[in-house]
């Protein structure tokens, strides 16, 4: 009998860690103060390859800058905007070279390059620019009403930074090559009163979630009043931030006028029996800094319920259960921030190579249980386009062939009033097809042929 002397995954601790910005030739003068100043953060973004250039001075060769060049200018959906704590955790503890800076994982999502994509595949034939048709169930500019009970509220087109996979990349951001963004047209205190308009005429409408973009971008007082006016919503029980500036630029959320505009709404919360949650958005351990965490202790001292994380799952940065269960136990026992979800990767243009099949993610799900604490162990969801989040062990039926899973739901959008057959119809979602046998592969080719 062999006896097992091991574990599939072994966990260590691992303290965090702000890596030392110098060793980047272009921060080797900036001081501590700096690097804490979301000032000196939002300035110093990088968002062209001359600004990259500039601070990595000769640490990558040309082979990269016309890597980047040829994606931002044929495949990109998102334009360059990285802020310099996101940077620093790129090949963290090292100063990078042109190879380990190719495989960084922070690096894969947030400075996409061509040689990343699928050359074969670079799209599925069913992506979309809004592959969760969030546009189409808009009840007011910028509010989506989805599902029953909840809605989403994009207050603003931009973030702090820009990541190569957004979901909402028909509308934010600036455009780029290959995308005409969409734009909001109402002025922003227009937007924000038909939002209210629509909430207090709706109590069937308990939960909301306020997005953008990111609201790290809304002038705090702005949003303190957007927050206060949902607030005075009775029938409104939950409310929850949408930041990866929280882990992005925390140094945002540390700002003293930031820190007490957020007590002042926790207390008022609280006192009306709302829960006031921040969702973030972090997708690799490398990410989660003692910044992070000052910033996630700060939130939950002046009173937010909690602060969860909704990452997204994708090939080449952490479809691993090593790297899924680091990150967690860094998120839960380091930074303070709950694990929450992990989303599939949506099907927009140009993602074919981040996306991982179900069958992917269920072995994903299956392997991370039984490590952590019961309510942190995230769960992988699906995002079915018309259906909403559904856990990817509750499929209805899956060809694996073909890579089509196939799903229902038991509610209707805000645009299915009316169809009767909202309730018992089956709605396909699609593995990327560079994963599927070589027998499924040709048969999409010839879907493409029929369809040319």
């Amino acid at each position: 009998m062999t006896v097992a002397t091991g574990q599939p995954y072994d966990y260590q601790r691992r303290p965090l860690v702000e890596p030392d910005w110098t060793r980047f030739p272009g921060w080797r003068d900036v001081t501590a103060a700096q690097w804490e100043s979301a000032q000196w953060q939002r300035v110093n973004c990088v968002k062209n390859i001359k600004q990259l250039r500039a601070l990595m001075g000769d640490l990558l060769d040309d082979r990269f800058y016309d890597d980047l060049l040829d994606d931002q200018q044929h495949q990109a959906t998102m334009s360059m905007l990285i802020p310099p704590q996101m940077l620093n955790t790129m090949v963290p503890g090292q100063t990078p070279d042109t190879e380990s800076f190719y495989a960084d994982p922070v690096r894969r999502y947030m400075i996409p390059v061509a040689s990343d994509r699928d050359p074969v595949w670079p799209s599925h034939p069913h992506a979309t620019r809004d592959s969760l048709h969030e546009h189409d169930m808009w009840v007011a500019e910028g509010l989506t009403h989805r599902y029953p009970t909840k809605v989403l509220a994009e207050l603003l087109s931009t973030c702090p930074q820009y990541c190569g996979h957004c979901t909402r990349m028909d509308l934010v951001g600036n455009s780029t090559p290959t995308v005409d963004k969409l734009r909001l047209s109402l002025k922003p205190v227009d937007r924000y009163e038909a939002h209210l308009t629509y909430l207090k005429a709706h109590p069937g409408v308990r939960d909301v979630v306020v997005s953008g973009g990111d609201v790290a971008n809304v002038p705090w007082k702005q949003l303190e009043t957007y927050l206060m006016g949902i607030l005075s919503v009775p029938t409104v029980r939950d409310i929850r931030l949408a930041t990866k500036a929280l882990m992005g630029l925390p140094q945002h959320w540390l700002q003293p006028d930031v820190v007490e505009g957020m007590q002042r709404v926790a207390i008022t919360a609280s006192r009306r029996g709302v829960n006031l949650a921040v969702h973030t958005h972090v997708n690799h351990v490398n990410s989660l800094t003692p910044l992070v965490a000052k910033a996630t202790q700060t939130m939950l001292e002046v009173g937010v319920r909690d602060v969860r994380n909704q990452g997204v799952l994708m090939r080449g940065v952490n479809a691993t259960t090593e790297d899924l269960l680091d990150l967690c136990f860094g998120l839960q026992g380091e930074a303070g921030i709950l694990p929450y979800y992990f989303y599939m990767c949506d099907m927009i243009p140009n993602a074919e190579h981040w996306r991982v099949p179900v069958w992917h993610a269920q072995q994903l799900q299956h392997d991370m249980m039984g490590y952590l604490p019961g309510y942190a162990t995230p769960r992988i969801v699906c995002d079915v386009p018309f259906v909403g989040k559904r856990w990817v062990h509750m499929l209805n039926e899956y060809d694996r062939e073909h890579g089509i899973s196939y799903w229902t739901k038991n509610y209707r959008t805000s645009i299915e009033r009316d169809d009767d057959e909202a309730l018992s119809k089956l709605y396909a979602y699609y593995d990327p097809i560079d994963t599927l046998p070589q027998s499924g592969q040709d048969w999409w080719r010839k879907q493409e042929a029929t369809a040319e």
